[in-house]
């Protein structure tokens, strides 16, 4: 299967470019949220967060918060943004290669994430920071990737 946004930066397809470096490019997404809604990806394929070093995942941030301060200080006249990774496709990642949304907002612009959400309560919040604090335990003493 191939990848739209590996197409994108290989110029095998087009996209409207905001910002390009070495390793990480930046385009207006094809079906906006809002006026300004950007993809921030990395040029090398990873998947979602759990291939992606986490050195990728912080880049991905300092480029998006780039472009959302442009946003805000440009002819957009955002007075927000919402910054986003959708990891997976539970939480409706549709491109199967990492990248990070930023959304330009104003207020008063009746864009709703959560709209039909419900408030839901945990059972048993105690067993859940149990069971996350053991996973990352778990994390930390696994080897690294990258010893040698």
């Amino acid at each position: 299967m191939s990848c739209v946004f590996c197409a994108i930066v290989n110029g095998d397809a087009p996209a409207i470019r905001v910002y390009e470096d070495d390793a990480y490019l930046a385009i207006l997404d094809i079906r906006p949220f809002t006026r300004g809604h950007t993809l921030v990806i990395p040029k090398r394929h990873t998947v979602d967060l759990t291939d992606t070093p986490p050195d990728t995942c912080a880049d991905l941030v300092r480029i998006g918060q780039r472009i959302a301060k442009a946003a805000r200080q440009s002819g957009l006249h955002a007075d927000g943004n919402n910054v986003v990774i959708n990891d997976g496709k539970a939480a409706f990642q549709s491109v199967f290669h990492i990248h990070l949304h930023v959304l330009p907002r104003q207020s008063g612009d009746k864009l709703s994430f959560a709209k039909g959400m419900l408030l839901r309560r945990d059972p048993d919040r105690e067993e859940t920071g149990r069971i996350l604090r053991d996973a990352l335990a778990e994390l930390d003493s696994a080897p690294s990737e990258d010893a040698p």
